[in-house]
């Protein structure tokens, strides 16, 4: 009797979940398809966070099943079929990231090599500290066989300005170091050779030689409009010299070349970093001033304007002028996407429908997702697309309560005039409460006065800079372009102006530290549903929104970190993170205290106590043990007398043959097979090898 009463209370429970469930789900009919690209980037997101490659099989299978799916819900029961098409679209996602790092796979140099490099000038562009950096195809490496010679190589040159023309297209030749793309610096963090393989770099290095040139540039359209791009950046530059006129032609052609590093780090610490970058913004501005002025100059004329759909027309032109815009940027991915994006709100007009809508977005990001599925792991596509689902979210219901407010009564003039102010300065504070998350996960620290400088320099960018862009653009064959130049550099001091002066105030940026890996993408699942769900079941999102910020602002970091090549240690302390050496590994340091939201620099952190120097290196007690780094000769001259019982030994080198000892010895070579280490305090550790896993970039067959 007992258990049937159990029973019978059981399905009553179920009977009334399942009721509510499909209640709300019924509800929720014709608001699903933005749930989309969300069940896509699932599966995506999946198959990238897999320990190992699934076979060709399991993605095959995967596909079929998606497309039994998909005609299960085309024909299956109405209930069933949201359901249904959110599996299909998990399985699909899971198999077109498969097949997307399957077609992309090209060779991976596999060793450190100086020698003779030889290949095709295909991009030029700058790197982090300044130099310039020549990205090569057809790449000839004297002593590598061809088919293990990478498809492109990337190569920063130092020791000076260049003695040839570096143009797209011109073959040159070089002596310089390679190597493969770097792992991650310590377990879990940003892995570039998962950037590298997508974007096709099968080795990185450096050249301090002479570059050679070794002929003309090879003709070809692409190569062309390269060309074309650099000769209207260095056009700009020589009209509006200094950081202006770069900023200029960065924001034109994508050449960042001519903008100084403390230019863009007062962008970065200001948060106008993102007008620096060609991305929906620019291309959103852009398309906007070519639509409203061949709308309006076309309304000029009653007789076109009363056969003609001078809408539809004005669209076409502003989708014209978007792929010109994309051509002459350079067409990286972030323009690519901005570019999907306009041109889907573009060809909504065409069609006769609304053009800024949740469905749009959804369209624009599933097409996104579709043609580049590791494009959901860029900072970059979470940003720009969480920016405008909120805008459109917020906007869309401000356009409904004013719709209700102006049938009541008719603005007066002070509201008109007052709603743009007002409504750009929304817009800047919608769009970072929206990416703040986002831009602290991904680089560990928010602007804290990133609000005042957006609503200072954004609203001018969209009547000013940008307008004066296509002025330019429209006079610049007929030599005029000089009036729309002045203009730009006009607002560009402004903005310029105005990031110089938010970056030197006190507190202008706090640090944070990274977030255990899971909490990102619950913050993108609790973000759309609380977004793009219809009805009181939205907060459900704002539950998971609380959840995942909880979980970070109770993160831990690791107590130890061991670099790949046994070059520096950090040991966690109550003073924060001391490090081993006050120079050297660079990259790793100052990747490592940003992820602790440890806002001081490598030099800082190694004069904290908690090191005790010895011969070679330094000594201290961690996880119930002894440990000593060393480095240098020193160090090696130091390892037979430190390799005792109980110590472990970290040495930056290979060990030399016949140095033996009772200690545990994690020298380069070790370290070469774990990657990185994070030792925790109970004394587990976790290598980055294991936990990037077995992956077509990490070297697995």
């Amino acid at each position: 009797m007992q258990h049937a009463a159990s029973g019978g209370a059981g399905a009553r429970l179920w009977r009334a979940v399942s009721g509510r469930a499909a209640r709300t789900l019924g509800q929720a009919r014709g608001h699903l398809f933005p749930f989309a690209p969300v069940c896509l980037g699932l599966g995506i997101g999946g198959y990238f966070a897999l320990p190992a490659e699934p076979p060709a099989a399991a993605l095959w299978a995967l596909a079929l099943a998606a497309l039994v799916a998909s005609v299960a819900a085309l024909r299956g029961p109405e209930g069933a079929r949201p359901l249904v098409w959110a599996l299909a679209l998990c399985a699909a996602g899971v198999a077109l990231a498969g097949a997307r790092a399957q077609a992309v796979a090209a060779p991976v140099l596999a060793w450190h090599r100086y020698g003779p490099v030889e290949g095709r000038i295909v991009l030029v562009d700058r790197s982090e500290s300044g130099a310039v950096r020549l990205t090569l195809d057809q790449v000839v490496l004297p002593g590598v066989p061809p088919d293990e010679t990478p498809a492109r190589v990337r190569l920063s040159v130092h020791g000076g300005p260049l003695d040839v023309d570096p143009v797209a297209g011109r073959r040159v030749a070089m002596t310089g170091h390679l190597g493969p793309p770097g792992d991650p610096v310590e377990p879990g963090g940003f892995d570039f050779r998962r950037l590298a393989w997508f974007d096709g770099l099968g080795a990185v290095g450096y050249t301090r030689t002479p570059v050679l040139a070794l002929g003309a540039p090879e003709p070809g359209i692409a190569l062309a409009i390269t060309r074309w791009r650099q000769s209207i950046s260095a056009g700009i530059r020589a009209r509006l010299p200094g950081e202006t006129g770069g900023f200029v032609a960065a924001i034109l052609t994508g050449d960042r070349s001519g903008v100084g590093l403390e230019t863009i780090e007062a962008l970065r610490r200001s948060n106008l970093a993102h007008l620096l970058a060609i991305s929906g913004l620019h291309m959103g501005l852009l398309t906007g001033v070519v639509y409203g002025a061949l709308r309006a100059l076309l309304a000029l004329f009653p007789p076109l304007a009363l056969r003609l759909p001078i809408r539809k027309l004005a669209a076409i032109g502003a989708l014209a002028a978007a792929a010109a815009y994309l051509a002459l940027s350079g067409g990286n991915v972030a323009t690519q996407r901005a570019f999907i994006m306009v041109a889907v709100m573009l060809g909504a007009v065409i069609a006769d429908r609304r053009a800024i809508s949740m469905r749009s977005v959804a369209l624009a990001a599933l097409i996104v997702l579709v043609w580049r599925p590791e494009a959901i792991l860029s900072a970059g596509f979470q940003m720009s697309f969480a920016a405008t689902i909120a805008l459109v979210g917020v906007f869309g219901v401000l356009r409904d309560r004013r719709k209700g407010r102006e049938r009541r009564e008719k603005p007066g003039l002070a509201r008109r005039l007052a709603d743009p102010v007002l409504g750009a300065a929304l817009c800047s504070l919608v769009a970072g409460v929206a990416t703040a998350p986002i831009a602290a996960a991904q680089f560990h620290r928010i602007a804290d006065y990133g609000l005042i400088a957006n609503i200072l320099s954004v609203p001018l960018m969209g009547v000013l800079v940008m307008p004066a862009a296509v002025l330019a653009a429209v006079l610049w064959p007929l030599g005029g372009a000089g009036l729309g130049l002045w203009l730009m550099e006009a607002g560009t001091r402004w903005i310029l102006g105005v990031a110089h002066w938010i970056a030197g105030v006190e507190g202008a940026v706090s640090a944070v530290p990274a977030p255990p890996g899971w909490v990102l993408p619950a913050l993108g699942l609790g973000g759309a549903w609380l977004a793009l769900w219809p009805g009181r079941a939205r907060w459900a999102g704002a539950a998971v929104l609380a959840l995942a910020f909880g979980a970070w602002s109770q993160t831990g970091r690791p107590g130890l970190l061991i670099d790949r090549e046994g070059a520096l240690i950090g040991l966690m302390t109550p003073e924060g993170r001391v490090l081993s050496r006050a120079r050297g590994a660079g990259y790793a340091a100052d990747a490592w205290l940003e992820a602790d939201g440890d806002a001081v620099s490598q030099a800082v952190a190694a004069a904290r106590p908690g090191l005790q120097p010895v011969e070679g290196g330094v000594r201290f007690a961690y996880a119930g043990g002894v440990w000593v780094h060393l480095h240098g000769r020193a160090g090696e001259r130091a390892l037979p007398g430190a390799c005792q019982q109980g110590v472990t030994v970290i040495l930056d080198r290979a060990a030399p043959d016949g140095v033996t000892g009772p200690c545990r010895l994690l020298d380069a070579r070790a370290l070469g097979r774990t990657g990185a280490l994070a030792i925790a305090a109970d004394g587990s550790e976790t290598g980055a090898a294991d936990r990037a896993g077995q992956r077509p970039w990490t070297g697995a067959p």
